[in-house]
């Protein structure tokens, strides 16, 4: 056929072709990248759990900041409520498992390409971790893997934790290090070919080509828009968010002060609880820990 005779193609809209090819729109409906990635995320949340019972997370009470240590430090940069003072020192309190994995949760969808959920629908979704809607889309096949589990009841089933020998938790941490590095990657990679959407505002998490239509974003309900979120792509910090804390390093003292903020390091809340367990940090994060830093006076 000549070329000419082929630019009415060209000029059909998108319902033209779901009629004409069905076939094809179902195959890009089901395209999946699967076997390259599916997590095991129970295995990782139990084995953050094993580090978790040999050391004291702190959380603070009027903020998301977390600290891993004997005692938590008096930097000032709690941000508080709106009422409170900003840059305060924090009131900690005991941490958890979800105070190092923020968990982020996204509606699972049928398929990737079906209606956006309006507003009176948010109910008629379940909620799923954000990973495993991404894994899913991506044709993951592990549907009965995530059905009845949740992190906080993994977490309260570690079993012989306590009885661990100085090397079983140094190799369970250097096991869990690893997994979150091939997390953060898989998700990264899959991101480049599965669209994903995240609240300017907020941290509300949509996996699809378009963000949904409940209007659940708490910092501006009493506005004109009532709660809409404003959509931007989404990237793998807000899917599997770093956690970043502040950690002590040998030559500082043994509560960090405010007055040598500048010189402690940072590191995600999971490498630093590994680290401390005995893992061994990737060069990557050399930098951010500051490893070979000055003391402060």
């Amino acid at each position: 056929m000549p070329k000419a005779q082929n630019l009415w193609i060209l000029t059909l809209s998108y319902s033209d072709l779901r009629f004409l090819y069905p076939q094809r729109q179902s195959q890009a409906e089901t395209f999946a990248l699967l076997p390259t990635f599916s997590p095991d995320l129970p295995y990782f949340f139990y084995s953050v759990s094993h580090c978790l019972l040999g050391f004291i997370v702190f959380a603070s009470r009027f903020c998301p900041e977390v600290y891993i240590g004997e005692k938590g430090h008096v930097i000032q940069t709690c941000c508080g409520f709106k009422r409170r003072g900003k840059n305060r020192v924090h009131e900690w309190i005991t941490g958890g498992l979800n105070d190092v994995l923020a968990p982020v949760e996204a509606f699972h969808l049928k398929h990737m390409f079906q209606d956006v959920i309006k507003h009176h629908q948010r109910f008629d979704f379940e909620r799923v971790p954000a990973v495993v809607e991404l894994c899913w889309q991506a044709g993951a096949n592990d549907g009965n893997q995530y059905s009845n589990w949740s992190p906080e009841s993994d977490c309260c089933s570690v079993d012989g934790a306590e009885s661990l020998s100085p090397d079983e938790l140094v190799m369970i941490a250097s096991g869990t290090l690893k997994a979150w590095e091939v997390l953060r990657n898989g998700v990264e990679k899959l991101l480049m070919v599965y669209p994903a959407k995240v609240c300017k505002h907020c941290s509300e998490v949509h996996v699809g080509p378009s963000g949904h239509k409940a209007r659940l974003c708490g910092i501006f309900k009493y506005e004109s828009w009532q709660g809409t979120h404003f959509w931007r792509k989404a990237n793998v910090d807000d899917l599997v968010p770093p956690k970043i804390v502040w950690r002590r390093r040998p030559q500082d003292p043994q509560v960090l002060l405010n007055e040598g903020r500048g010189f402690y390091g940072h590191a995600p809340a999971v490498v630093e609880l590994c680290t401390q367990a005995g893992a061994i940090a990737p060069k990557k994060y050399h930098c951010l820990m500051k490893l070979q830093g000055v003391a402060t006076l």
